[in-house]
């Protein structure tokens, strides 16, 4: 009798707790879907002020749909939309900020490139002077390092490629601008450090005649002869019409120099009977 009585308890209780089970999955899903639909609701909201140009309240209304359900495969895309909001009227600093942020919390989404590239431009637009500011201008070239390393095959890849052309431009020229600074001040070594860096680093840019034109310069006045030869041998077989390649082969040339001098002589000579043939006849 016990027995049975323990049996019928124990089939009530499970009778309940499956019961409870259920409705509290039911009252669960309910609540996701609400969830989901508040979520979606701030999206569309965020989108069409976006679109009317109040951006600031539109990354507001993406953040809130983030928050709203976190879970959610729309939230890592809210959090990028939050920041694009603020790129688009070049908030830069609050971009970095959100997409710092989507890339700690969603590090497997699929839309981390399109992050990073953003990422990247938020720091290349707020490259002001390249003699100073020299943290944008490197955590630029490195978010658009980081797409060309992990995804060579995206149609950023090559937007990256060029960025970085141009940032190693910019790198090149301050490095360039140092140079010509211990140049003026004759002092050889930290000159020719510097323009020794731009072969090294940045060899693609167009600093890279005047530097070695500069290396054949520095390193004939400090008497290391075959060393400048060197540089003039690479400055002539890669750059035998520029200018620079004339100005190092007059540092070689004694001759050569003296007979530029002499044409420059003759000319003004013709210029100046030229002048006076013009008078006789005014």
């Amino acid at each position: 009798m016990l027995s049975k009585l323990k049996i019928t308890l124990l089939l009530i209780t499970f009778i309940f707790i499956w019961s409870c089970g259920d409705k509290t999955k039911k009252i669960s899903e309910i609540v996701e879907v609400d969830m989901e639909m508040q979520m979606s609701n701030a999206y569309k909201e965020g989108y069409l002020e976006l679109k009317r140009g109040d951006v600031l309240l539109a990354a507001k209304k993406f953040n809130e749909a983030e928050l709203l359900f976190p879970q959610s495969a729309w939230a890592p895309q809210a959090a990028i939309m939050a920041a694009y909001s603020y790129y688009s009227q070049a908030y830069y600093n609050d971009t970095i900020y959100e997409l710092e942020r989507y890339l700690i919390s969603y590090p497997n989404h699929k839309d981390k490139v399109y992050a990073h590239f953003i990422l990247g431009m938020s720091f290349y637009q707020q490259i002001v002077d390249e003699k100073k500011d020299l943290k944008s201008i490197l955590d630029s070239k490195e978010q658009f390092e980081i797409i060309i390393e992990n995804y060579p095959k995206t149609e950023f890849a090559m937007n990256a490629k060029f960025k970085i052309d141009l940032i190693n431009e910019i790198l090149a020229a301050k490095e360039m601008y140092i140079a010509r600074y211990y140049l003026k001040k004759t002092k050889w070594i930290p000159a020719l450090n510097r323009f020794k860096i731009v072969l090294t680093d940045y060899d693609t840019t167009i600093y890279t005649e005047e530097a070695l034109h500069r290396l054949v310069e520095i390193n004939y006045r400090l008497g290391l002869i075959d060393e400048s030869k060197k540089y003039a041998n690479t400055l002539g077989y890669n750059y035998q019409s520029s200018d620079w390649y004339k100005n190092t082969y007059k540092v070689f040339n004694k001759n050569y120099r003296d007979a530029v001098k002499e044409l420059q002589k003759d000319k003004k000579k013709k210029v100046g009977i030229i002048k006076r043939v013009k008078e006789l006849f005014e």
